[in-house]
């Protein structure tokens, strides 16, 4: 391992700790999910969020300056895209992950009430 091993970990360490730590909000999480469906202006994402104009640019604002949207000049507004459309893979896979732990939390649920039931069955 040469010296400048450990320091490009760190770095990519770093910049996936920035990276999760800009996605880190519901609110910017549904405006990617929005957004990795097709370009959106403020406006547009004000009326499909339910959010007043300065806290969506807020959220936009940390995306763009973690590079994960661009926007785009069109007319009098911006329009704005994910810029890496592997964002959308990323959002699916969290799905996935929720889904399997909601699954599981499922089954232990069944299994619990299984249990509680053949005790009573047993006391009674």
């Amino acid at each position: 391992m040469t010296s400048a091993e450990p320091t490009a970990v760190g770095e990519l360490q770093a910049f996936k700790a920035a990276f999760f730590k800009a996605l880190a909000h519901p609110v910017r999480i549904r405006i990617l999910e929005l957004l990795a469906q097709g370009e959106l202006n403020v406006q547009e994402l004000q009326e499909a969020l339910g959010l007043e104009q300065p806290v969506v640019s807020q959220h936009l604002s940390v995306l763009r300056t973690s590079n994960i949207v661009i926007g785009r000049k069109s007319g009098a507004s911006v329009r704005y895209s994910v810029r890496d459309p592997l964002v959308a893979d990323l959002l699916a896979v969290a799905r996935q992950i929720f889904n399997n732990q909601l699954t599981g939390t499922q089954d232990l649920l069944r299994q619990l009430r299984r249990e509680r039931g053949d005790r009573r069955r047993s006391s009674g």
